[in-house]
């Protein structure tokens, strides 16, 4: 059993910064993807971000590039989500995921793993 744990949400006005972290523990993961998704009110959760351990690339979708940075930790499966110049339309629950295969987790937006999800508030 994988155990994904993420912390670091808060309140902010926009144009503000907020970052984010995550930890995977336990099993036996030896090529991992790992990854953020965000849930507003009333939509559908939409993954935001990915980073894979094994090719070490990240990913982005459009609305957030050039915002906000993914990055990991040298010697322990966590990641990071530097959130900068934050929207409105940035905020929701923001869960961190984590899969044994980068399509599961990108493409699929089924990764097997997820945390209990940390809360994200851009407002005035």
């Amino acid at each position: 059993q994988v155990n994904v744990a993420e912390s670091g949400g808060g309140s902010v006005q926009p144009g503000g910064s907020l970052k984010l972290s995550c930890r995977a523990s336990g099993g036996t993961l030896d090529t991992i993807t790992m990854g953020w998704f965000r849930q507003a009110p009333g939509k559908e959760r939409e993954v935001v971000a990915a980073y894979d351990f094994f090719d070490r690339k990240t990913i982005y979708i459009d609305s957030v590039k050039d915002r906000f940075t993914i990055s990991r930790d040298k010697n322990a499966l966590m990641i990071y989500l530097q959130m900068n110049s934050l929207k409105v339309e940035d905020s929701g629950v923001y869960y961190c995921a984590a899969d044994n295969v980068f399509w599961n987790l990108w493409e699929n937006r089924a990764p097997a793993y997820w945390g209990q999800g940390t809360q994200v508030t851009v407002s005035l």
